[in-house]
């Protein structure tokens, strides 16, 4: 991701540049234009390029997301700073060009404009930091259902007969379409679990049918029970 900030940071330095140029040559580029470069302008601009880089910070941030799911929630960071660079540009550009402006007018409607910017990002980020911290709780609470089904699945590829391997699936269907989410109340009943799927994968390998059979049983109501308790919690 990093990797791709690179080319948003030189297509933002292509752009400052470029807004740079523009304000510094449209008076002597268009005759009769006047900027009075004044306390007025210098606020403003330094207000701008503030902005610029406020927007160049919130990207970087956005594109240190670990995979493309967090980034495509960063992306909301991005479309704020944007806003604010565009709602900052736009009124400074007016406060550059109207006659006569007093200085600390122009410097009060920059900071009110700044502030409310900065409100914006500083939302955006911890909005962004609660869904993750959902993203993540979420993720740790449904890792139990997810290592077990693939247990589960090595079990079936490892038997060597029939029965065993319709007994593995029965174990593998029951798990796999148990409801995901854990919960600190189920940490007995899925620790034996655990063991269960231990001992059918010991009698797999030694191709016991009857002891298969067996684990197998006890595993779908072990899982039945915490199915139950899952329902019971909503």
């Amino acid at each position: 991701m990093i990797k791709n900030f690179k080319f948003y940071a030189l297509i933002w330095g292509i752009l400052l540049v470029a807004w740079c140029c523009i304000v510094f040559l449209v008076r002597p580029i268009i005759p009769g234009f006047v900027i009075n470069y004044d306390k007025r302008f210098w606020i403003s601009f330094v207000f701008i390029v503030a902005t610029f880089v406020g927007n160049l910070i919130c990207t970087y941030f956005a594109f240190k997301a670990e995979n493309s799911s967090k980034m495509f929630l960063n992306l909301s960071l991005i479309t704020v700073s944007w806003s604010a660079l565009v709602t900052m540009l736009v009124v400074g550009v007016v406060l550059m060009l109207i006659p006569n402006c007093r200085a600390w007018t122009t410097a009060i409607i920059c900071i009110v404009i700044f502030a409310f910017n900065a409100i914006a990002v500083v939302k955006a980020v911890w909005a962004l930091d609660v869904v993750n911290n959902i993203d993540e709780k979420v993720k740790v609470k449904t890792s139990f259902v997810k290592n077990t089904v693939a247990k589960a699945e090595n079990l079936v590829v490892r038997a060597k007969n029939d029965e065993i391997r319709s007994e593995c699936k029965k174990v593998y269907e029951a798990i796999r379409y148990s409801d995901p989410m854990s919960d600190e109340t189920f940490s007995v009943v899925e620790a034996k679990i655990t063991v269960k799927m231990d001992e059918l994968l010991s009698a797999v390998n030694a191709d016991d049918i009857s002891k298969a059979k067996e684990i197998a049983n006890e595993i779908i109501i072990l899982v039945s029970e915490r199915n139950t308790a899952c329902k019971c919690l909503k």
